[in-house]
């Protein structure tokens, strides 16, 4: 018979597979980590951690048919399909963009009303309409600028100028006898031009249309002389000989068409003038709903289909911080603020 040592309670297999006195419990050490994530979705508001649940509607501020809605319509294509849920651009133009502009600022702040708006409604309809039903820097919650492109300054073919020297040779000798589109009254394409005019002694007359391809479809027609437009729109009819294009209002030349040459290289270097989209979301709207959507987007404007389809509008995909756009809101508000004091302009 075989006698067995007894095993000294510390090292029976069955004691070591238990835990030691004090020890913690396998998985205990994740526990903090857990109750963390946990108070971090008890805390997130219902609405983000559902969101979204339903379509999401895109307000432009604009008329259809022009660079801004077609860039709303790019863009809503990429959040549809990564959110899952429909996208729809919904066009509310008129009064220099302030009726869709004001929509959104009294929306729910819930992420399911969006807004890509330029500098007309945020800007520099502040200081240019008495009243305002919103607060360009309190209403709203800026998410990403996605676009940036020059305006050019264009003519009808029958104007007998291929330059800008040219242009203003025409108007000094005939004051009042050229008149300029715009895609409305305190539009950019109206401010560059009175900026132009004020730097220059012009004297000329404004026609105001609501929206872009009125007013360019004017021009070409004849109805009007010349105007600032957006390059992309214009190209069509510049290729048929209906429209010519003496110059590009961005700071340096245009990837769409580098051989143009700028208002700064032409010798006018306060004719600075570009349009600028972004989205925004009604004030209030939760931080994880903007930072998802902010994610979406910028992943989207790096994309060869996204850029390829700016640069036929004249544009360039662009990016920034929710917190840059807010400092570069502020500060284009007290830019153009002043602008449009110097050059007293009113709206229409």
């Amino acid at each position: 018979m075989t006698k067995h040592k007894p095993v000294p309670v510390d090292r029976h297999p069955a004691a070591r597979a238990r835990p030691r006195r004090n020890a913690p419990l396998p998985g205990l050490s994740l526990l903090p980590a857990i109750a963390m994530g946990v108070l971090a979705m008890s805390t997130m508001p219902a609405s983000a951690q559902s969101w979204p649940a339903k379509g999401i509607t895109v307000v432009s501020p604009f008329a259809p048919g022009g660079a801004s809605d077609l860039i709303a319509r790019t863009m809503s294509a990429k959040l549809a399909e990564a959110l899952g849920v429909p996208v729809t651009v919904e066009n509310r133009g008129g009064a220099g963009a302030t009726l869709g502009t004001a929509h959104v600022a009294r929306a729910a702040p819930d992420g399911y009303t969006l807004l890509l708006a330029g500098q007309s409604s945020l800007a520099f309809a502040p200081h240019l309409y008495a009243k305002l039903p919103y607060d360009s820097l309190r209403d709203f919650a800026p998410i990403m600028n996605v676009a940036l492109g020059p305006y050019a300054l264009t003519v009808n073919a029958r104007v007998p100028a291929k330059t800008v020297a040219d242009l203003l040779k025409i108007a000094r000798s005939k004051p009042q006898a050229l008149t300029f589109a715009t895609s409305g009254a305190g539009s950019v394409s109206h401010l560059t031009m009175e900026t132009l005019a004020s730097s220059t002694g012009i004297d000329l007359v404004h026609v105001p249309y609501k929206g872009m391809v009125p007013a360019i479809t004017a021009m070409t027609t004849g109805e009007v002389d010349m105007m600032f437009a957006d390059l992309g729109l214009v190209q069509p009819m510049v290729q048929a000989g209906k429209l010519r294009v003496l110059a590009v209002s961005g700071r340096s030349r245009a990837v769409a068409e580098p051989s143009l040459p700028t208002m700064i290289e032409s010798g006018h270097k306060e004719v600075v003038g570009e349009g600028r989209f972004g989205f925004l979301a009604p004030a209030g709207t939760p931080k994880e709903i903007i930072s998802r959507l902010h994610g979406i987007l910028a992943a989207a404007v790096k994309g060869q289909d996204v850029r390829d389809r700016f640069a036929k509008l004249g544009y360039e995909p662009t990016s920034d911080t929710p917190e840059q756009f807010a400092a570069l809101m502020k500060a284009e508000h007290e830019r153009f603020g002043r602008q449009i004091r110097q050059l007293k302009i009113k709206a229409e």
